[in-house]
């Protein structure tokens, strides 16, 4: 076999690269692993896409894929809760996947691949095994037990690979405050998207009328799975108090997810049901249209990597109000591109809305200067084209 970095007359031979993911929902880390496949393929490497299944209302991200004629292998047994049986099949499977098959590079995305995706395509000899943190599997809101199990696999999967990236500098400084791998082994990738199309996204009368939204009213938006830990439960009780202090504010739920009949419910039992407007699933590339009817966006996760929807609104020119935990505070400075504040403090999020809706040109300054840093920092070509310079580096040094 010809050495991935051989030098052709047009340059080295394209690498083959495989990337390992859990599941291809529609989520941050799937759009994430999809962008940087496309990028990849046009720049001529040979990309594959390995995931497990992606059951239930979170939708199928590969049903609205435009990586045309990229081949997807659907492994049963990948799955994402904890399952050994299922997990000693998968590994199986993926290492005599990676004999068969010859990768010059496996990447892993998300906790469960990562794992039994590293371990197996060392027990490979995969030349090139590397990993993406988009978000820890051990967090404050987890049992401790588990968390144990999780920082202990990690870091015997850490040892398994060449180098791990990370969305955002807080997902490693939490990995080496907790021993998962030394400092040296981790390289930041902004995690990159679309700008372009959240940039010229603009507000669309036709699109308020069939969400219900009146033309004149202040709207807040969410972009996140209706999922535990995703903030849903502090939405609530912020917006009672928003809506009594200005009673033109309605808030745009753009997601779906298990816990949408319980959220509607609440939504229902507070009265606020006029007040709150469900977009539903929506395809990445029209989530842009979505958020420019918003004037700020509220992103109250409570385990995050880096907040992909907080990037997206402010491109389109919208501030954000976010809990200061994991990578939010790196994308959201206060006063400046919106507001981080004490995560689950309802009274922080009312304050720092009132804030806003208090002072048109606050919102308007913070909305302008969140747009020019993120199309600097955030394009999603810069992002691939990032991370094969890495591939291409860690083959030098094989």
């Amino acid at each position: 076999m010809n050495s991935p970095n051989e030098t052709r007359p047009n340059g080295p031979r394209p690498l083959r690269i495989c990337h390992v993911i859990t599941r291809m929902i529609v989520g941050g880390a799937q759009e994430n692993t999809l962008l940087t496949i496309r990028g990849h393929r046009e720049a001529g490497q040979e990309c594959e896409l390995v995931t497990g299944p992606s059951p239930g209302r979170e939708g199928e991200l590969l049903k609205q894929s435009v990586n045309t004629g990229l081949k997807v292998t659907v492994f049963p047994e990948l799955v994402r809760e904890l399952s050994p049986w299922n997990d000693l099949k998968a590994y199986l499977r993926l290492r005599r996947y990676f004999r068969e098959n010859s990768f010059d590079v496996v990447h892993t995305h998300s906790s469960k691949a990562g794992i039994i995706g590293r371990f197996a395509a060392r027990a490979a000899h995969v030349p090139v095994v590397v990993h993406t943190v988009h978000g820890q599997a051990f967090h404050p809101h987890e049992r401790w037990y588990k968390n144990f199990l999780y920082i202990l696999l990690e870091r015997f999967a850490a040892y398994k690979c060449d180098r791990i990236f990370a969305v955002a500098q807080a997902m490693i400084d939490q990995c080496v405050a907790a021993n998962v791998a030394p400092r040296e082994k981790y390289r930041i990738v902004y995690s990159g998207m679309d700008t372009t199309r959240f940039a010229a996204a603009k507000r669309d009368p036709e699109l308020r009328r069939r969400l219900g939204i009146p033309e004149k009213a202040r709207t807040i938006v969410t972009v996140a799975r209706l999922f535990p830990l995703k903030g849903y439960e502090f939405v609530l009780p912020a917006a009672e108090r928003v809506v009594e202090k200005f009673p033109d504010t309605h808030f745009l739920i753009v997601g779906d997810g298990p816990m949408h009949d319980e959220l509607a419910a609440k939504i229902a039992a507070a009265g606020l049901t006029e007040h709150f407007h469900f977009a539903g699933l929506v395809p990445p590339d029209a989530v842009a249209e979505y958020l420019a009817q918003g004037e700020l966006l509220w992103h109250l996760s409570l385990r995050e990597g880096l907040p992909r929807a907080v990037v997206q609104a402010l491109a389109c020119g919208i501030p954000a109000v976010g809990f200061a935990l994991d990578g939010t505070p790196e994308v959201l400075e206060n006063g400046v591109t919106g507001f981080a504040v004490k995560p689950e403090s309802v009274d922080e999020v009312v304050a720092a809305t009132s804030a806003v809706w208090s002072d048109d040109a606050l919102r308007a300054r913070m909305g302008a200067e969140g747009k020019r840093r993120v199309l600097e920092q955030f394009d999603w070509r810069r992002m691939a084209d990032i991370l094969l310079a890495e591939y291409r580096e860690l083959f030098a040094r094989r």
